[in-house]
C-alpha cells in the first residue's frame, strides 16, 4: 500500500513518535513518503533517507518569557502560510511524478491532511491532541485555563476534520464524544521498550522550552537529594546537581534507574515515565492546555503531583509522596506498541477493500483488557 505520512517539525516528540509507527509500516511491506520540517524533517531524514523523506515548510510557536503567545504565534503563521503553501504544494507535485499515495496518515499535520483532501484520499490521524476534542475530560478544568481550553479545542477541532479515522495515543482512558475514534496507548520507542527499570538514588529533572536561570540553587535548597539535569546542554557538577549535556542514551540510562521524574507537561516523557513506573512531579509550560491536562491527568490517576511551578517546597511534598505513587503505578499495564499496530494494520485493511473502518475501541479495550 502507498501511504503518505505527514508529522509537523515542532519539537521532536511527534518525530520520535512517528519513527516508531513508521517503522512497522515499512516492516509490513508498505511504500512511504514522509513530509517534515526543521528538526524532525532532520531526525527522520537520517532514519529512512532523504529519498524517503521530503522537507516542507512547517509551523512554529512563538514563546514569550515562559508561555506561548498566540498573538504571536498568529502572527508569524499569517505571514509565512501563503508562501509556506505553494512551496509545500510544489513538493507535492515532485511527489506526484512517481508516487500516488492510497490513503494518508496525519500526525497533527496540516499539509499531508490538505493534499488528501484535494486528491480526495482517505485520512487516519494518529496522535495525541485529539483527545482535547474527542473525549470526554474527567478533570475539572480551573477559571484561569478556561481560555487556553477552548482556544486548544478550537484549534484541535480545526486540525483533520472529517478523518476516516483516529487513533489517540494516551496513558489515561477517557469515555470518547465522537465516533471513528479509537484510543490506544502511548508509542513507545525501542530504547525503552528495552530499558531495565531500577530504584537509583537521583531524580531525573527535564527542561525544555524555557530556561529556568534559578533551578540549580532551587535544587541546591534540597541537599539530601541528588538531581540529574536535562535541558540546558551543559555538564556541570553543582554539588547534589549534575547538569547533563545531550546524550540519548544517557538520558535514556538515567531516566530508566531514575527514583522519579520532574517535567514540563510534555506528552512524550511523560509516557515513558508511566510506561517505566517513575513517580511524575509536572509543571506544564503555561498557556500550553494539552500540557495542563497531561499534567492533571498525571495527579487525577495517582502517578505523582502536578504544580504551576518548581519551587522547593513543591519538591518536598513531591519526594514525600513517592510511595503512593509508586504504588498507583505499579497497576498501569502496557503491551507495548501492539494494540496502536493491530488496529492501524487493521484499518488500513480496511482502506484497501474499501470496507467501513473499524468499530470504535472502549478505554478498557484499547489496553487490551487491562
Amino acid at each position: 500500500m502507498k501511504i503518505l505520512y505527514g508529522v509537523p517539525g515542532e519539537g521532536l516528540g511527534h518525530a520520535t513518535r512517528s519513527k516508531v509507527v513508521i517503522g512497522h509500516l515499512l516492516a509490513q511491506g508498505h511504500n512511504l513518503r514522509v513530509v517534515s520540517s526543521s528538526r524532525a524533517y532532520t531526525m527522520l531524514a537520517a532514519a529512512f533517507g532523504k529519498q524517503r523523506v521530503l522537507e516542507i515548510r512547517g509551523f512554529h510557536l512563538a514563546y514569550n518569557g515562559l508561555a506561548v503567545s498566540k498573538l504571536r504565534t498568529a502572527i508569524l503563521t499569517l505571514r509565512s502560510a501563503p508562501e509556506d503553501l505553494r512551496m509545500n504544494f510544489a513538493r507535492y507535485r515532485d511527489l506526484l511524478g512517481g508516487f500516488e499515495p492510497d490513503v494518508v496518515i496525519s500526525d497533527f499535520e496540516s499539509f499531508s491532511y490538505l493534499f488528501a483532501k484535494l486528491h480526495r484520499l482517505p485520512v487516519v490521524s494518529i496522535d495525541n491532541m485529539q483527545i482535547i476534542s474527542r473525549a470526554e475530560l474527567n478533570v475539572p478544568i480551573p477559571r484561569e485555563e478556561r481560555g487556553n481550553f477552548q482556544l486548544a479545542r478550537s484549534i484541535v477541532r480545526a486540525k483533520l476534520p472529517h478523518s476516516r479515522h483516529y487513533f489517540i495515543t494516551t496513558f489515561f482512558g477517557l469515555p470518547l464524544a465522537r465516533e471513528r475514534t479509537t484510543l490506544v496507548p502511548p508509542i513507545i520507542r525501542p530504547e525503552i521498550l528495552a530499558a531495565q527499570p531500577s530504584a537509583g538514588p537521583h531524580v531525573l529533572v527535564y527542561q525544555s522550552a524555557t530556561t529556568q536561570q534559578n533551578l540549580v540553587p532551587l535544587l541546591q535548597q534540597l541537599p539530601d537529594q541528588k538531581f540529574r539535569v536535562y535541558g540546558f546542554n551543559k555538564q556541570e557538577s553543582h554539588g547534589n546537581v549534575q547538569l547533563c549535556a545531550f546524550s540519548e542514551a544517557g538520558f535514556i540510562a538515567d531516566l530508566a534507574s531514575a527514583r522519579a521524574v520532574v517535567t514540563n507537561g510534555g506528552f512524550s516523557l511523560i509516557s515513558e515515565a508511566v510506561y517505566l513506573h517513575k513517580p511524575i512531579c509536572a509543571i506544564p509550560i503555561p498557556a500550553q492546555f494539552e500540557q495542563w491536562l497531561n499534567a492533571a491527568e498525571v495527579q487525577q490517576m495517582g502517578f505523582g503531583r502536578h504544580f504551576e511551578a518548581i519551587t522547593a517546597d513543591n519538591l518536598r511534598a513531591f519526594l514525600y509522596g513517592l510511595g503512593t505513587f509508586e504504588t498507583a503505578l505499579a497497576g498501569y499495564r502496557q503491551q507495548g506498541n501492539e494494540v496502536l499496530f493491530a488496529r492501524l494494520d487493521e484499518q488500513l485493511r480496511g482502506v484497501r477493500e474499501e470496507e467501513q473502518p473499524v468499530t470504535d475501541a472502549t478505554p478498557s479495550e484499547a489496553w487490551g483488557g487491562e
